[in-house]
């Protein structure tokens, strides 16, 4: 029997994950798989149905399905809107993905960099918040910064970026969360320490997304880059910018396109019917909020009610896991081992004494636990940390999971170390 807190209805969240009934070698699959992109919940697989069967049309007509079509995506705008806190919906952008859309907003920033201008980027941060930034500070002329880390915590070294901001930079480019081995940043903390100096905070919360509640108001961040597949969504890239900025600068686009937001940095037809999806994705996480407090019927709040249930049950897979693996003398954790630490989310990156993380992930595979293997695109950490080639084994839990499923994880790892 589940010993999860009953405060979190855990069991109505697998109810709406049909993916989360897969058996495999004659036993309930679990995915711990989550960091390199969620199940999805059968609302957003309705959604998207729904809208390819009724409503499929292109933008701007004015016959019946287009004019359907574009009221949708209007409130999938407002929608992720009030998932990232912010109050106006034509300042949410969508894309292909994330790298995508980051490689956009980079080259459209690079053309008002010059020789000189210093561009921040971590060695902690997934390399979509990275090379994209690399690349179009070379082509302006402009100087790449490495803030380094902390390497026994996996933590940003502050001290260093205090030394690293100057007068020239520009832009800071920074993850909200690790995917590879769960950190939370201080994104507040870092926005005043930029701005401080007039240069910009791009945020990569592709991670964090999932597992806390985005507030680009409070953390004051300039840019802010998301992917949907990664909070229980189909595979849509969201960019978020204060409009003055999406307004004045001129990004790449074809002539026809209109000029106003958020259409100007939308290139292209979109991705009509996963937009559709990304909206019933944030409805789900709404509907989540309203079982824990039902009288929370503004969906912002709703949202916060469903990232605090999310967040302590969380805390409660992630206190059972560090137990179990501080048993464990032959695995090495890489991160935070402080369970209750607002400074981690429920992934973990490791390795173990004995065993190639390629082989512990086939290992658990073969036991229908299914996790990953590598560096995860977080290649600047693993380089960081010297554990190319073979990277690690990471562990992500989402709130979907179990204890129950946490202990077959723990036991399976006792079997292999014995």
């Amino acid at each position: 029997m589940d010993t999860t807190a009953t405060s979190f209805p855990v069991a109505w969240c697998r109810s709406q994950f049909p993916a989360l009934a897969r058996q495999h070698n004659g036993r309930n699959a679990v995915f711990f798989d989550g960091p390199a992109g969620s199940q999805t919940p059968e609302c957003v697989i309705d959604a998207i149905g729904d809208y390819l069967r009724h409503t499929n049309a292109n933008h701007g007509g004015v016959f019946a399905t287009s004019r359907e079509s574009d009221a949708l995506l209007e409130g999938v705008h407002s929608a992720v809107a009030d998932l990232l806190g912010a109050p106006d919906p034509d300042c949410v952008v969508f894309g292909a993905n994330m790298t995508t859309l980051a490689f956009h907003l980079s080259r459209t920033l690079a053309r008002t960099w010059q020789p000189g201008d210093e561009i921040i980027v971590t060695q902690l941060d997934h390399d979509a918040n990275v090379t994209p930034w690399v690349l179009a500070a070379r082509d302006a002329g402009a100087t790449i910064r490495h803030l380094p880390i902390h390497p026994g915590e996996c933590t940003l070294d502050l001290d260093a970026l205090s030394q690293l901001l100057t007068t020239r930079t520009r832009l800071v480019a920074v993850g909200a969360a690790s995917n590879a081995v769960g950190t939370v940043n201080p994104i507040a903390t870092i926005c005043r320490m930029a701005h401080a100096v007039g240069a910009e905070v791009a945020v990569d919360a592709v991670h964090f997304a999932p597992h806390r509640l985005i507030d680009v108001a409070e953390w004051g961040c300039d840019w802010l880059l998301a992917s949907a597949y990664k909070f229980f969504g189909p595979h849509i890239g969201i960019l978020w910018g204060h409009r003055h900025r999406l307004e004045s600068l001129e990004c790449y686009k074809v002539r026809p396109a209109t000029n106003t937001l958020p259409g100007k940095w939308m290139t292209g037809t979109q991705n009509h019917e996963c937009l559709a999806g990304v909206g019933a994705a944030v409805e789900y996480l709404a509907t989540l909020g309203r079982q824990i407090d039902p009288s929370a019927v503004n969906r912002r709040v709703a949202l916060r009610v469903a990232y605090t249930g999310i967040a302590a049950h969380e805390r409660v897979l992630t206190s059972q896991f560090l137990s179990g693996v501080a048993a464990l003398p032959a695995i090495r954790l890489f991160g935070s081992n402080l369970p209750n630490s607002d400074h981690r989310v429920a992934t973990f990156g490791l390795r173990h004494t004995q065993h190639t993380p390629a082989s512990l992930a086939q290992s658990l595979s073969d036991n229908g636990i299914f996790t990953w293997h590598g560096n995860f695109y977080a290649l600047p950490l693993t380089e960081a940390l010297a554990l190319e080639p073979d990277g690690l084994l990471r562990i992500g839990f989402l709130h979907y999971n179990t204890q129950d499923e946490v202990a077959r994880l723990l036991s399976h790892l006792n079997a292999l170390t014995r």
